[in-house]
């Protein structure tokens, strides 16, 4: 029996059960599929490194998000070995229904309304707090010394840090705060939300800006967005809701960037400017025609590039 498969329940293992690993996160997660008698599953191990209250917190929300339905069920949790199991959600990928003109707008309303289900959650006392300009700072710290960046990058992470911060008007709430395409999962009827390792107290806005950012939303896309949130027409986009776009925008392209470092990638050449940067939706484009992949330096450092270049029109 190898390490793996004793993080899972009794009737998981065996001699036909398949573990294969599928991602690894910036935290050093792993996270593997699991097979058994044609059903799938996924199996997230963390670090023993991981402080275990922290870990604890995490799946407490998982599970509060699960028996909400804006989850995947839990299936088993391992404890001393950091391992949570969880139902494998298959289905369309979220930005295909999305840029289907025949579905987008019964997408769009069904994630304004998936996304206040996870903001009704009842918000733990012992939540993590999200600060996202902290957590700019903190990387852009870490990215910057020996590693060049273009000159337009550094301008926008410099307006991100100074700008003044909009009051927000509305009570923190149970944020999943990494609400990017990829953590969307639809299966033809319901959206779930996966990866819920960032997920803590928020402004209400984070969430939605974010989705905003990663799918390229304009201002009327937005507001029918809010309004699906809401339940109520929204008028005109609130300032907290901008801030937090040009902020995400800004933040995610530098995290982008960071990884991009950790990989390999030697940085800028001089040559890159804004305008000769591709946009968010040629990166796309690129990934789809399979010319670039997020999955090597030179993407990650593109898709920066592209995050930080849409925060300047934001």
């Amino acid at each position: 029996m190898t390490n793996l498969e004793a993080c899972l329940p009794a009737d998981l293992q065996g001699p036909t059960t398949t573990i294969t690993r599928v991602a690894a996160g910036m935290s050093g997660a792993g996270v593997y599929r699991v097979e058994v008698a044609g059903q799938a599953y996924v199996l997230k191990v963390v670090a023993e490194s991981e402080p275990i209250e922290r870990w604890r917190r995490r799946v407490h929300i998982h599970r509060l998000a699960a028996d909400a339905g804006v989850a995947p069920r839990i299936v088993h949790v391992d404890e001393a070995r950091r391992a949570v199991v969880s139902a494998f959600v298959g289905g369309t990928p979220f930005p295909a229904v999305y840029g289907d003109p025949r579905t987008r707008e019964d997408v769009l309303a069904l994630l304004g309304r998936t996304v206040r289900r996870v903001h009704e959650i009842p918000l733990p006392p012992d939540a993590d707090v999200l600060e996202p300009r902290t957590f700019l700072g903190t990387i852009w710290s870490a990215l910057v010394p020996g590693f060049p960046v273009p000159a337009f990058v550094e301008g926008a992470v410099a307006r991100a840090l100074a700008e003044a911060v909009p009051a927000c008007e509305r009570p923190a709430v149970l944020s999943h705060n990494d609400a990017n395409p990829t953590n969307v999962v639809y299966d033809g009827e319901h959206l779930l939300f996966i990866d819920w390792d960032t997920a803590g107290s928020n402004d209400p806005f984070y969430d939605l800006a974010a989705i905003a950012v990663f799918l390229r939303m304009d201002d009327a896309t937005c507001q029918r967005l809010l309004a699906a949130h809401d339940g109520a027409p929204v008028d005109a986009l609130p300032a907290r809701f901008v801030y937090n776009r040009r902020l995400i925008a800004v933040m995610c392209g530098t995290a982008s960037l960071y990884v991009a470092r950790t990989k390999g990638h030697a940085g800028a050449t001089g040559q890159e400017t804004l305008e000769s940067s591709a946009s968010l939706e040629e990166f796309y484009r690129q990934m789809r025609s399979g010319s670039i992949s997020i999955t090597t330096p030179e993407g990650q450092w593109c898709f920066g590039l592209a995050l930080v270049k849409a925060s300047t029109t934001l």
